[in-house]
């Protein structure tokens, strides 16, 4: 999507990504348990946030052009994406 400042998003996913390879070397190290779990948490949170930066850019640029520049299929593909991401993120 050009124009789009992934900034944040990317920043996020490097982070995680960080916190990923210090969680396989935890692994590799046998280290406690709960540490470790505390640490997959860390990282799926970081991800769930860059998922929503992710579809708040999308709304606000691709979903506002559909609804400003698109037709009227244009304008329900966009809102069945939606649909369809918010019924896996609350499964």
């Amino acid at each position: 999507m050009e124009g789009i400042d992934r900034t944040k998003e990317l920043n996020l996913l490097k982070t995680a990504r960080g916190q990923i390879d210090g969680i396989i070397k935890m692994l590799e190290e046998d280290r406690y348990c709960i540490d470790v779990s505390k640490q997959v948490l860390a990282v799926q949170a970081l991800l769930k946030k860059a998922n929503l930066q992710i579809l708040e850019q999308h709304m606000h640029h691709c979903v506002t052009d559909a609804f400003e520049n698109g037709s009227k299929e244009d304008r329900n593909t966009k809102i069945e994406e939606i649909i369809t991401i918010l019924d896996k993120y609350y499964k």
